[in-house]
């Protein structure tokens, strides 16, 4: 009893300790956190682009729809057959019968005056049968060619119609990498398709034109871009026609990287040509050149990165007539820098025979300011040295000792390069080894001079291909 009577006296003082420090603990004040002042909220209507600060490209959008057209070109692809197969293996060789066998392309084009011209890729339209053209509002015309420039991937259309809308053109070389574009046609035969995107670079050469006088310069954008918009609009948010859609650079030929357009001023002085002349008055400037990087910088002690460093000056040519010479490095044309080929081909490609500039350059470390007036390129003969010749367009050169033994022959001139001119309109491509000129054998770049030039009529010019096909042009010159 008496431990019994210990353990519940021990119980209850122990509770009545708990109580007291509860007591206790309660009469002390309590830490409440304070409440955040509360963020004031409002309900908002989203607003106008303006009113956003977004760019608005309703009006760009709605002025260019309109002047973008769907251009459907035929084709028509020629073959040999034979009528009857087992004739073929058992009779000899019979002759062949020509089998021609349709097929068509689509692609955008944009009216550029209401009478009816249309600008549009040169590979939308090259070798077609037949145009057709659907404006916006479904009327459909047949279209004749007017002009086109392998070297610009540039083409002009016409239609037979009056009073159509058209895109006024901008100004290519004032558009910044940054800017907001619309890019306007007809991807996958969805007319009348609208993407935005900004321009991500300018004078972009993605070496897709191929030939050494081609001009790549392009505007590269974000913009989505496919199969169908080649020669559609590329337009700023005022509606300005600032290039030519004409190519995309996709691991899968359809849009997940970059897009590239012509540059409006390119696209004038071609359409002007056109329109004009019938065919592209090209300015020659007449230099070898190389890029300036770093470590030729310091191959040929340039302490400036900037221009482009003069190879060599091509007698005759523009270059030379101003007094540039070997070793100067070109800094502007006309007060545009000029860094590299792309710019350098697309300035020079907006101008004519004749025109006259103003070109930076430094020599001797001394900037300096010479006038220079392009010749034409395709007039232009030039006895660069005793082992090179340029003529309407073609640079020739002897072939080597190895050359000789593997085709056979004592002499021969091949072309290394081919630009736009009478030799290349001819159909004569590069690799082209000439022979004779008229029956003549020809030796020497002398005799191949005289023979092209100074002539007021056709010349036969007889030569062969590497592969040892030979071949025969008739060219009037």
């Amino acid at each position: 009893m008496k431990r019994f009577f210990g353990l519940l006296l021990a119980a209850l003082l122990g509770g009545g300790a708990a109580l007291g420090l509860y007591r206790i603990a309660e009469s002390k004040p309590h830490f409440t956190p304070e409440k955040p002042a509360g963020i004031p909220v409002k309900q908002v209507s989203f607003g106008s682009p303006a009113a956003m600060n977004l760019p608005d490209f309703e009006a760009a959008a709605s002025s260019s729809i309109n002047a973008v057209v769907h251009i459907r070109s035929s084709f028509q692809k020629k073959s040999l057959v034979y009528d009857d197969f087992f004739e073929f293996f058992n009779f000899g060789r019979p002759a062949p019968r020509e089998y021609i066998s349709p097929y068509s392309a689509s692609g955008s084009g944009v009216i550029i005056s209401p009478d009816g011209y249309v600008v549009t890729n040169n590979h939308v339209v090259q070798d077609a049968h037949e145009i057709n053209v659907t404006l916006n509002d479904k009327r459909e015309y047949k279209a004749t060619l007017v002009g086109s420039d392998p070297s610009t991937d540039l083409a002009l259309i016409r239609i037979s119609e009056q009073g159509l809308p058209f895109l006024g053109y901008g100004n290519s070389d004032q558009v910044k990498v940054g800017e907001w574009v619309l890019a306007v046609g007809n991807p996958f035969n969805l007319t009348s398709t609208v993407t935005a995107g900004i321009v991500s670079a300018k004078a972009r050469n993605i070496n897709i034109l191929g030939s050494q006088g081609a001009i790549e310069s392009f505007i590269q954008t974000d913009a989505a871009i496919n199969p169908g918009n080649s020669g559609g609009a590329l337009v700023n948010t005022r509606g300005e026609l600032i290039g030519i859609n004409a190519a995309i650079a996709s691991g899968t030929g359809y849009y997940t990287g970059y897009s590239f357009a012509i540059p409006v001023n390119i696209v004038k002085k071609v359409v002007s040509d056109f329109i004009a002349f019938g065919k592209i008055q090209r300015a020659y400037l007449g230099v070898y050149y190389n890029e300036i990087n770093e470590e030729f910088a310091r191959s040929k002690g340039l302490s400036d990165l900037r221009g482009i460093y003069v190879e060599e000056v091509v007698p005759g040519g523009a270059a030379e007539k101003s007094g540039m010479r070997k070793g100067d490095v070109i800094l502007k044309i006309n007060g545009h820098p000029v860094n590299g080929k792309s710019e350098l081909m697309e300035i020079v490609g907006q101008h004519n025979p004749g025109d006259k500039v103003t070109v930076t350059i430094i020599r001797d470390q001394n900037e300096k300011d010479i006038p220079l007036t392009f010749v034409s390129e395709e007039s232009h003969v030039a006895m660069v040295n005793e082992n090179r010749l340029i003529i309407h367009g073609a640079t020739f050169e002897p072939l080597n000792d190895a050359e000789k033994s593997k085709f056979r022959i004592r002499y021969g001139f091949k072309i290394t390069e081919l630009t736009n001119g009478k030799l290349r309109s001819a159909g004569i491509s590069k690799g082209f080894i000439l022979l004779s000129v008229d029956r003549r054998d020809i030796t020497t770049l002398s005799q191949l001079k005289e023979a092209l030039s100074g002539r007021d009529q056709g010349v036969l010019i007889e030569g062969v291909y590497p592969n040892g096909l030979k071949a025969y042009y008739g060219i009037g010159l």
